[in-house]
């Protein structure tokens, strides 16, 4: 394997014409550059000077060597230049992946931060729910993913770095004018004959649960996973649903009232990463401050 290292001395015995004069310009002892020429040559596998004398003089493999050093030497040091850049956050990127009510809750206020302090960090974002923001994660997709998971038996993340970022509720709404519109709690029971609002089947797994502990199944007349659609049916008097508290802080619920539910119903919100991932600094300084804004 041919090392920069030789080829900077190779570089320098070229301009210099001998290994003293290499030596003087590098800093460094003449036997040293003697030394690192032979450990060039037997990687080349073939000679790359000829010694006349005090001078030397290339061969032609040690010209054509020569000739490609300085792209190959300019290269590496634009490449040194570009990591060093990134390490100390005047460069890099981080791809994002956000469930929707995380995007407009969490996300802005880290990424405004992030730009503030970082202004050369780019992130980029994109938005999906889990299981498939997770699998964008382990795919390569991305560097971060936002996610969440009811309870303690959610998703497997052993492989991944967890970072917890706050404890969602689940709340109730119910149109202006309803029964339970100034309750200060409402039993999720007291909803049984109630007509429902809820999302996809796999969205709304946890909230068919808690009804069926509870000794009744919804009756969901009205499907979405648009959250204003949600809170636009409840304030028409159409059902009742219940909704992430992130999702409710970005959407004023007009012509609804927001109902305490018990019993209660908790997601945990997270920050993941991988392992190697989570030591590049701009996704370390990413993570920092998705935690700083969920604790705002």
């Amino acid at each position: 394997m041919i090392e920069a290292r030789h080829l900077r001395v190779l570089r320098a015995v070229a301009a210099t014409g001998s290994f003293s004069a290499a030596a003087r310009e590098l800093g460094c002892t003449q036997p040293a550059v003697s030394q690192q020429m032979k450990a060039l040559e037997s990687s080349a596998g073939t000679p790359l000077l000829i010694r006349t004398g005090r001078e030397m003089r290339l061969t032609q493999a040690g010209d054509a060597l020569v000739r490609h050093a300085s792209g190959i030497l300019a290269g590496l040091t634009a490449a040194e230049e570009e990591v060093a850049a990134i390490a100390g956050l005047r460069a890099g990127r981080v791809r994002l992946v956000s469930f929707p009510s995380g995007s407009s809750t969490l996300v802005p206020g880290a990424l405004a931060a992030l730009r503030a302090a970082h202004p050369g960090t780019r992130v980029s974002l994109v938005e999906a729910e889990p299981p498939r923001s997770v699998e964008m994660l382990r795919e390569g997709d991305c560097d971060i993913a936002l996610a969440f998971r009811y309870g303690t038996s959610g998703p497997e993340w052993d492989d991944l770095v967890v970072r917890p970022l706050l404890t969602d509720r689940l709340i109730g709404l119910v149109p202006d004018g309803h029964r339970l519109a100034d309750a200060d709690a409402v039993g999720i029971g007291e909803l049984a004959d109630e007509s429902w609002i809820a999302g996809c089947p796999r969205c709304r797994r946890q909230l068919v649960e808690v009804c069926e502990e509870s000794g009744f199944t919804p009756r969901i007349d009205f499907a979405t996973d648009d959250y204003p659609a949600v809170i636009g049916l409840v304030g028409a008097g159409l059902g009742v649903a219940v909704l992430p508290e992130l999702a409710i802080e970005s959407v004023r619920p007009k012509g609804a009232r927001t109902v305490t539910v018990e019993p209660a119903v908790e997601r945990e919100i997270v920050a993941l990463t991988l392992p190697d991932l989570a030591q590049v600094p701009a996704v370390a300084a990413t993570l920092d401050q998705l935690s700083l804004a969920a604790a705002r």
